[in-house]
């Protein structure tokens, strides 16, 4: 049961999972806020299923399986990804939760439905517009040089590749000018 996480991923089933967590996390926020206050625990079962994914990604955690093998093969063709970045934004939403279910825990609802609304809004914009703010993040501290290149040879490749074209954007302009 060594951790492994799978290097490509369906992004297609990420966006699921996203999707998932979106659902269940409002409805936690939902029933916490308005008839049922002790809902705010169950944003521990959120940061649990995040921590299966960054250990196992899809393996173990119920969302990761119902997407990989239900939902995501019913919706589209896979498209395969890089795995590095979609883990380490499972690390951070692992970190979010986490950090809202300790507030729930040690009474600060307010603190935990705010943090609870960061996770909402940045699964919202991978689920439903395929942007992954983890990723993004992952790539911007790769070419900081704060992630090595070994740790995602495809994405340094990539972000060569960005850092290469956007340095000749410039040159382009003032060429076409």
């Amino acid at each position: 049961m060594a951790f492994s996480f799978p290097n490509p991923v369906n992004e297609v089933a990420a966006r699921v999972v996203a999707g998932l967590v979106v659902a269940s996390t409002l409805a936690i926020v939902a029933l916490g806020a308005t008839v049922l206050p002790q809902a705010g625990w169950a944003l521990w079962v959120v940061a649990a299923g995040f921590a299966l994914r960054v250990g196992w990604g899809p393996r173990y955690s119920p969302f990761g399986l119902l997407a990989t093998r239900v939902l995501a093969p019913r919706i589209a063709e896979p498209r395969l990804v890089p795995g590095p970045p979609k883990r380490f934004a499972q690390a951070i939403g692992l970190v979010v939760t986490g950090a809202a279910a300790i507030a729930f825990t040690l009474g600060a609802p307010i603190v935990a439905w705010v943090l609870a609304g960061v996770i909402v809004l940045a699964a919202s914009a991978e689920a439903f517009l395929g942007f992954c703010l983890g990723c993004w993040i992952f790539a911007r501290l790769m070419a900081a040089g704060v992630i090595p290149a070994s740790v995602c040879e495809a994405c340094a490749d990539v972000t060569a590749r960005l850092q290469e074209r956007s340095a000749a954007l410039p040159a382009e302009r003032t060429a076409a000018a």
